[in-house]
């Protein structure tokens, strides 16, 4: 067996696709966001998430940038690390507001509305899609992520 090494392109293509889950044939978003909730429960504490949250947004700009920019890309369906980030964002909202803890409830809340702003692109998440950087890629997600995270903090108090 020869002796071969894993290309930098390689690797970020991994990230990108959250271990290749965007690679799936079919919504890839969707099941980008689902595969995000077990890693919702290793985090302790608010800050442990926040501060997750906010490196792998940076991080994963530049290596979208990068990625998009050296291929001619714009945002291609199995790029699903920023579902990631979105529902990372989400569910920061749950835990900094103390409304409510991670249960079934919350989950499957937290993941309709992530979604639901995912794909409606609500301003001014629109104009971060439109972007051909990056941060675009990335940043349409982490608003959307900002405005799930909201409703969840209001329906969790509501039903409360």
């Amino acid at each position: 067996m020869k002796d071969q090494k894993l290309s930098v392109d390689y690797i970020i293509e991994f990230i990108l696709s959250f271990g290749c889950v965007g690679y799936l044939p079919k919504a890839p978003g969707t099941f980008g966001s689902l595969a995000t909730i077990p890693f919702l429960f290793l985090f302790s504490t608010t800050t442990e998430l926040l501060v997750a949250s906010a490196v792998l947004t940076i991080f994963s700009i530049m290596i979208t940038h990068y990625y998009q920019q050296k291929f001619s890309l714009h945002d291609p369906g199995w790029i699903v690390i920023d579902e990631v980030i979105g529902m990372l964002v989400t569910f920061s909202f749950l835990f900094l507001s103390n409304s409510g803890s991670l249960n079934l409830l919350s989950i499957i809340l937290g993941f309709t509305y992530f979604r639901f702003f995912d794909i409606f692109k609500i301003p001014p998440a629109t104009y971060f899609d439109r972007m051909h950087h990056g941060a675009g890629t990335i940043l349409d997600d982490v608003i959307s992520g900002v405005y799930a995270g909201f409703l969840l903090c209001l329906s969790i108090n509501f039903i409360s």
